[in-house]
Order: C-alpha cells, then structure tokens, then sequence
C-alpha cells in the first residue's frame, strides 16, 4: 500500500494537525529505531495508545518496518494486556513515539505477511487473536476506496477504538488515498448533537459510527446545504430502523466478523418499516449459508488465529468450491433480493456495542473470587451474571466488581449479579438458561438497600434510566453504568434530560454524576442556573 506525501492534512485533532510529509518523516523514523531493534516480517509490535496522532504513526511506521501492528487500547485492564502480549509473544510495546531522524529501511512487499492482529473474546475464557495479512488488508482496502468513491479530497473519521476492527477499516482506506483524517475529542464523541455540530463544522464527507450511535444520529436535522456528508457507515450491532426520508447522506450497513478482515457485507438502507438487512457480499467476499449458519470466503479471510491451529482448523474451513472459508456462527438467510438477513448466533456468543463477548470468559474471571461457586452469564436486556456462592458469607457487588475490572474490560462488566442456591440445568446437563429468573430486589446482590425516589424530579431521572436500560425500577444511589449504562446510552440519557428539562448538560455529567441522586442535583444546579438568567416572568413559566 503506498501512502501520498505531500502537504496535504493527513490527520487533524482539535489541539493538532499532521501533513501527510509529516507523517512519513515521523513514521521513517520510527521505522528505523525498529530495524535498529532487529525488527523484520512476522514481527508483531505493540502499539498500547488512544485514538490520537501518535497511534497512526505508530501503525504506519511499523507498515513501513516490515513487521505487523497490535493495537491495544491502554484503558484495557494490565492484567489483558499482559495475557494478550503474552499470547502474541511480542517483545515491543510503543507507547510513545520517539523523535529521532531516520529514513525507512526499503522491503519487499510480500501480500501473505502478517499486517496486523486483533483479539477478541475467547471461549476458552482467554482472548484469541486474529491474524490478518496485507493482502486481506489490501482487499478491504481496494473495495472500500471504489465502493464510496475516495479521494484526496474526502475528510473521514477515526471514531473507534484502537482494539476495534473498525479502526482498520476507518484508518487504511483514507490514508491509501490521501485524504483527511479526523479525529472526534472524547467530549463530544458519544453525544449525537455534539458530534453532528463538529461533523457539519470539519466538512466530513465519510464516516463510521457504531450502530447505536448512528440510529440516534439519523434523528437530528441535517440541513442539505451545510452538510458535506455523502455516506454514513454503520455496523457492530443489528440495524433495528431505517433512516427517515430525505436525508442528504446516503446510510450503508455492514457486516462482518474481525476473521473476515471487518467488512464481509454491506448495503444502501432506505427509508420504509422493515427491519434493514447486512445488504450483499462485498466484492471479493463469498457467502455461503450452510444449515443456517452464514460462511465467508474470498479475499477478506484471515491467516487464522495466533497460536491456535486447532481452533484455527476448527473455523476455517475448505470449501470444495469457494476454497478458503470462516464458519461464523452467525446465522442468517436469503431475502427474495438476494440480500442476506442477519437472525442471531448458533452459540452462546454475546454482542455488546460491536464486542463479541464470549460469556466463558466471564465466568472463568470470576471464578477467581474464592466466594464464588459456580456462575453463568447471558444477555437479557442487559448482561447479567447468574452467582451460586461458595459459603454462607454474603456476596459483595463491589468484589464480584474488583475481581472483573482485573482482567476484564467494562463492555464485559455485568449490570446485575443475581444470587441463586443452584444453577437450572436440562436432563442432557446442560445450562437451562430459559429457566434462569429475572433479575429483581429479592434475587440481586446490592451493596446498598435499595432506595426509591424522594422527589418528582428525581421519579422523572428514575423512569428515563429505566427506559433507557430496560429496568423495573432503580434506586437513587444506583449507579448509571454498573446498572449497564454505557458513554452511547449516556449521551442518549442526557438527550432526553435536555429536552424534557430544557437544560444543556454534556455527558461528562453523567460521568461526574452517575446516580438518580447525584444527576438530579446537577439538573437542579443548572435549572436554577438558567432561570437566574432570564426575566422574572420566563423563570416563572419554566418554574411551572
């Protein structure tokens, strides 16, 4: 892949910019400390840094060593990074870049070498990773860059996460092309007005956002004359609503597992009721549906998984016809326009916010809690964690919490903890999930006694949040985020509190003030605020 240098803007931040001249200077130099290092193809470098300009040097400049890229967001628990370098057997991490000169060592571009590796949940309970080559990346790259259209002049985003797929997808293609990277700042990333205001504001033309983000975005206006938008990317989670009419973007959805180089299918979603489809194969992708279960072939197909032959022969199958393919275990059918419906998974695997979670890994983290016999994990509305404990000492919320936050991430993080005295099993001795109770105030462990709101504003927090997580009640000093509230259901908490308060807080409220409690104190704070600005006779119709 060659990658443009000239003066034009590679990647811009709020606090910063970098031309594309820039870019390959600092990733030359870069590229030099590692050879230096001995580093050569097959390498696999760590690059443990946030979205920010440092992390695409990083990645470029390991491109132009030879070697293939890792990337890990550093808000990960240390005990994961640890199991995941462990596993990738990798002595380099970058967390910084150095700023010595030097030129980039020439190679020979070999398209079956390792580009990079991205972990995802494990069944065995220890993340796997997925090795993706340069002709795998070259092949998303190739159909992303004719499907949309990009050139020079097109400004994207780089809206995911590091140890997301998406960033592959939302990195390489622009860069390949010469156009502008944009990266969205943390305060303004989860909140759809917010975002939509800097969007229209940097002329972005392409971009990607997670599924729920992107439902909630299509709702604001978007005026045809100030918005450079052409097409708004979206994936991670199933599609439940189409755009309404008359948008001045078109919205594509996508599919696709980390094993199939991000994107497998995709397809234009108009306006209408139905519930949208993952559209057709890109080109240069194969699907099959075998017994239910969507196959993938073609260019997008992975080497397989890092150390693992037997899962990597267990999930990538020959195909008498289509050769190489990855069994998905995701289950889907033909619509009557060959599009490809999505309906659900084959196994017990969980998808939260894009993250495949596999609920083993859960229960295998909490088995290292010595009060904890036996557990069980699934998605209701919400992840909630089944506990049959080991002594009669009561269970805490917070250990169960610690002994999580070690070595798994917060998307892994269950809302509820329910205590049982036995786990239902079927007569085959398998877990009988569909007779595994609701969660409610008699079954779940709380670490506080459950306390309902004192104040009408405070039952108006309360029916939001309950709304919004799909809850029976909640407690004034329950928290937004271990009920399993996220920063994408906060921005939507705080949309709907600006619009039925007629106030203006920013997520980082509902960071400050997770509880009932706590937010209705800071919604008091600003009503008070704004009537101290206005005449006596606008306070008093606000007051009533």
């Amino acid at each position: 892949m060659n990658i443009p240098n000239n003066t034009r803007i590679a990647i811009s931040t709020e606090i910063a910019k970098l031309t594309y001249a820039e870019l390959h200077q600092r990733a030359d130099s870069l590229a030099a400390s590692l050879k230096a290092k001995g580093v050569g193809p097959e390498s696999l470098i760590a690059i443990c840094l946030p979205r920010s300009i440092d992390f695409v040097i990083a990645a470029v400049g390991i491109m132009k060593s030879g070697a293939a890229y890792l990337p890990i967001d550093p808000s990960t628990p240390q005990a994961r990074i640890d199991a995941m370098l462990a596993d990738a057997q990798t002595a380099i991490v970058i967390r910084d870049i150095p700023t010595d000169a030097g030129e980039a060592p020439a190679r020979d571009f070999d398209p079956t070498r390792l580009a990079y590796v991205i972990y995802t949940s494990g069944s065995t309970g220890t993340p796997k990773g997925v090795e993706v080559t340069h002709a795998n990346l070259n092949h998303l790259i190739s159909w992303h860059n004719n499907a949309f259209n990009i050139t020079e002049n097109d400004h994207a985003t780089l809206f995911a996460s590091p140890g997301f797929d998406a960033s592959v997808w939302e990195m390489w293609p622009y860069l390949a092309k010469g156009a502008t990277l944009h990266i969205p700042p943390d305060s303004i990333r989860a909140t759809p007005a917010l975002l939509q205001d800097w969007m229209l504001k940097e002329k972005i033309t392409v971009s990607f956002l997670p599924t729920a983000l992107a439902e909630r975005i299509l709702d604001r206006k978007w005026p045809a004359a100030q918005t450079s938008l052409r097409f708004l990317l979206t994936g991670a989670d199933t599609l439940r609503r189409r755009p309404p009419a008359g948008l001045p973007f078109q919205l594509i959805n996508n599919y696709g597992p980390t094993e199939t180089t991000v994107v497998a299918t995709s397809g234009l979603v108009t306006s209408g009721e139905s519930i949208p489809s993952i559209g057709h194969a890109i080109d240069g992708a194969i699907i099959e549906i075998r017994d239910g279960e969507i196959l993938i072939g073609g260019g997008g197909v992975a080497r397989g998984y890092r150390n693992q032959p037997a899962l990597t022969a267990e999930r990538f199958i020959e195909h008498p016809v289509h050769g190489r393919m990855y069994r998905t275990g995701d289950l889907g059918s033909w619509l009557p326009n060959k599009e490809t419906a999505f309906e659900g998974r084959a196994d017990d695997q969980i998808k939260i916010r894009g993250f495949r979670i596999e609920p083993n890994e859960i229960v295998r983290a909490l088995a290292q809690n010595p009060l904890v016999r036996e557990s069980a994990v699934i998605l209701r509305d919400h992840l909630t964690a089944y506990i049959v404990p080991n002594s009669a000492e009561p269970l805490s919320e917070r250990s169960l919490q610690e002994t999580l936050r070690k070595s798994l991430p917060d998307y892994m993080m269950p809302a509820a903890f329910v205590s049982l005295d036995t786990l239902p099993y079927t007569e085959n001795g398998k877990l009988d999930r569909q007779a595994l109770p609701e969660p409610d105030a008699s079954n779940t462990i709380r670490d506080e006694e459950f306390e309902a709101p004192q104040n009408p504003l405070e039952e108006k927090l309360a029916e939001i949040i309950c709304e919004l997580l799909h809850l029976k009640s909640v407690g004034i000093n329950d928290n937004f985020f271990l009920l399993g509230g996220h920063s994408l259901l906060g921005a939507q908490l705080v949309d709907r509190v600006n619009r039925d308060f007629t106030i203006e807080l920013t997520l980082r409220s509902v960071f400050d003030y997770p509880t009932v409690a706590g937010l209705a104190e800071a919604i008091e704070a600003a009503i008070l605020d704004k009537v101290e600005s206005m005449s006596e006779e606008e306070a008093q119709r606000l007051l009533n």
